[in-house]
């Protein structure tokens, strides 16, 4: 380890994210949280996309397949819980911004953690109308409510980056 406490270069092959990492170093969470509301606007764009998606098959079957809308609400569950606990844990929105997931000991989620804070994050969103994001601003890890209370963290994929 360096200095900083951050993996040092190796002869190892190169892999999208570390598998493991100190949780602690502050260099990890500057500037994470407006990163973060861009990953999420780009996600939603990515949503949108699948959304018309649908409905363009929906409309070609001449709404025989009007049954898939009903899998509807269940999309962006899908979405954000299968790439957060994808070997790059993050939404591709969140790779775009240089941001992933980690859990306390600092490995990346599982799919159950990850539906976890996907669901959590819905579901405190719907019922306070997004005011409950304030709670990221009040915090030195700058965690949401639903990252707190799934275990996650949301930092920096590169902290020398920043």
């Amino acid at each position: 380890m360096s200095g900083k406490g951050l993996p040092e270069l190796s002869d190892a092959p190169l892999s999208w994210s570390r598998p493991e990492l100190d949780i602690d170093q502050d260099l990890l969470f500057e500037g994470v949280t407006w990163r973060r509301v861009i990953a999420f606007l780009i996600d939603l764009s990515i949503l949108g996309v699948i959304f018309a998606a649908l409905w363009a098959i929906v409309f070609l079957t001449l709404g025989l397949l009007s049954g898939l809308l009903t899998l509807s609400p269940l999309i962006p569950v899908i979405y954000h819980t299968l790439m957060i606990s994808s070997r790059r844990s993050a939404t591709i929105g969140m790779q775009f911004m240089g941001i992933e997931v980690r859990n306390q000991s600092g490995k990346r989620p599982e799919l159950l953690q990850a539906f976890a804070m996907t669901a959590l994050f819905y579901l405190s969103v719907t019922v306070t109308s997004m005011l409950i994001l304030i709670v990221a601003l009040f915090n030195d890890k700058r965690r949401c409510a639903h990252d707190i209370l799934s275990g996650t963290f949301v930092i920096n994929s590169d902290p020398d980056q920043f």
